[in-house]
């Protein structure tokens, strides 16, 4: 009589076959997702390291061509240049001795001078990145919720160890 008790109350295998294949199951479904959120922030990732090396490149792009436009600029305000444009104009250089010197009133020559603003230094220094943008997922998880510290609650008048 017991043993019929027993049985009745056991369990048929193909149910208990059913259990383990739908935990299984869940488990993989559980790492499937976790793996695809992983990749998927490695992709955006990724894509914005490719994205930063991209304007990092026209950067040095833009400052090489400012660097030769300047050294153009140079070569084009250089005195030999200037003197043989001027020639060329047909302007000849003047006698400072022949030269007539007007004085305008309200001028003054020994006042500060107002000059335009200092030129703006080359970007030279590579952007840091925030340790939030280089903790991988798992360094996250350990961090977050594994090594979580506890919160406490105090009583009034409790004092903590």
């Amino acid at each position: 009589m017991k043993n019929r008790i027993l049985q009745a109350y056991k369990q048929a295998p193909w149910r208990i076959q059913t259990q383990w294949i739908g935990l299984f199951l869940l488990g993989l479904v559980l790492i499937a997702s976790i793996t695809g959120l992983y990749l998927s922030i490695s992709a955006q990732a990724a894509a914005s390291g490719r994205k930063i090396q991209s304007l990092e490149w026209q950067i040095s792009n833009i400052n090489n061509e400012i660097a030769e436009l300047t050294s153009s600029l140079a070569r084009a305000k250089s005195v030999d240049n200037m003197k043989s444009r001027a020639e060329a104009m047909g302007y000849v250089p003047i006698n400072p001795h022949a030269a007539v010197y007007l004085e305008i009133p309200g001028y003054n020559p020994h006042a500060e001078l107002e000059l335009a603003p200092p030129r703006v230094s080359i970007i030279s220094e590579s952007p840091t990145l925030l340790s939030s943008y280089r903790t991988s997922l798992w360094q996250w998880l350990v961090k977050n919720i594994w090594q979580a510290p506890s919160v406490q609650s105090s009583v009034e008048g409790e004092l903590q160890p």
